[in-house]
């Protein structure tokens, strides 16, 4: 997203749209790519699929993935009423998208609230430029350390950071609790 707010033309508001599993990212870039070849420019405006970066360890090895953080959905700001009646064409261009199950509110769409699109938009904005890890974890769970200078060594949790995606951990070490930070995906549950 810019930091260039451009002005809405009247009329124009956010839906969500209902869509197959797995088909958001196919539904957003065709909207995308084929709004002016259908010449919809001035009804469709921005198509957004909130996502962010989690990232997990499995066998040792630091794995990150792009998680949706609405599966299902893709927000679209398009200009779909006009004096209160719907408007055909993009009514039809983004409803027979393939992937496309229907706008929330089905045959009368349901336009989102300004606190719901806000709400959506900070997601957006948090997740930005951040890993998150896949799994939370808790104060006082005991984690086996899986890399660095601890590893296969077992501790407590003491304290979360997860703005940082640290946790300080207490490990026993000759009889001694020492604290150890370490970031989460150097440890694991111990169920796991």
């Amino acid at each position: 997203m810019s930091s260039t707010q451009t002005t809405t033309p009247a009329g124009v508001q956010w839906f969500a749209l209902h869509t197959l599993s797995g088909q958001e990212n196919k539904v957003k870039a065709y909207i995308e790519k084929f709004k002016t070849v259908e010449e919809l420019d001035d009804f469709v405006f921005e198509v957004l699929l909130p996502t962010e970066v989690v990232s997990e360890v499995k066998n040792g090895k630091k794995s990150t993935k792009t998680r949706k953080l609405y599966p299902g959905y893709v927000f679209i700001q398009m200009r779909l009423f006009e004096e209160g009646h719907l408007i055909n064409k993009p009514w039809y261009f983004v409803k027979e998208v393939a992937g496309v199950i229907g706008f929330v509110g089905g045959e009368k769409p349901a336009a989102l609230r300004q606190a719901e699109v806000d709400e959506i938009k900070a997601r957006i904005e948090e997740a930005n430029g951040k890993e998150v890890p896949k799994i939370s974890y808790e104060l006082g769970e005991e984690v086996k350390i899986t890399d660095g200078a601890f590893a296969n060594l077992t501790g407590r949790i003491d304290e979360i950071d997860p703005a940082r995606g640290k946790l300080k951990i207490s490990v026993s070490i000759f009889g001694r609790f020492t604290p150890v930070e370490l970031e989460y995906w150097q440890v694991q549950r111990l169920t796991e």
